[in-house]
C-alpha cells in the first residue's frame, strides 16, 4: 500500500504562478531593506512544501536587529500574503566583511555583480 505524500503535487502552471508571486513580493520588500544599506536576496523556494530561503546582505550583516527583520518583517509578510508559504528560513551573508558592512550605513546599498 502506497503511503500518502505529505504535500499534493501542484501543476506546472501553479508552480510558476507561486514563484512569480514570491519574486514580486521579494522585489516589493527590497527597497525598504535597501534604504537602510542592506538587501534581501531570495536563495531558494520549494513552492510545493512552502519552504522559502532568503538572505540579508549589505549593512544587514552587521545589524543587531537582522533577526527581527527576518522574523517580524520578511517571514510575517511572506506568510500573510502567500498562503502556501509554510516556513521561511533566513540568515545574513556570512562572507561579508563586518567592518565594510557597518560602513554601508543607511541608504543606497547596491549589490555587487
Amino acid at each position: 500500500m502506497d503511503e500518502p505524500t505529505p504535500h499534493a503535487t501542484i501543476t506546472d502552471e501553479e508552480r510558476a504562478k507561486r514563484l512569480t508571486a514570491l519574486r514580486e513580493l521579494i522585489e516589493l520588500m527590497r527597497p525598504s531593506v535597501q534604504q537602510d544599506g542592506g538587501d534581501l536576496l531570495l536563495l531558494s523556494a520549494d513552492v510545493e512544501t512552502g519552504v522559502v530561503e532568503v538572505q540579508l546582505q549589505g549593512s544587514c550583516t552587521s545589524c543587531a536587529i537582522s533577526s527581527s527583520t527576518l522574523e517580524g518583517g520578511v517571514t510575517r509578510i511572506l506568510s500573510a500574503r502567500l498562503d502556501w508559504v509554510t516556513e521561511v528560513r533566513g540568515g545574513v551573508d556570512e562572507s561579508a566583511d563586518p567592518i565594510e558592512a557597518a560602513l554601508l550605513g543607511r541608504g543606497a546599498y547596491v549589490p555587487k555583480g
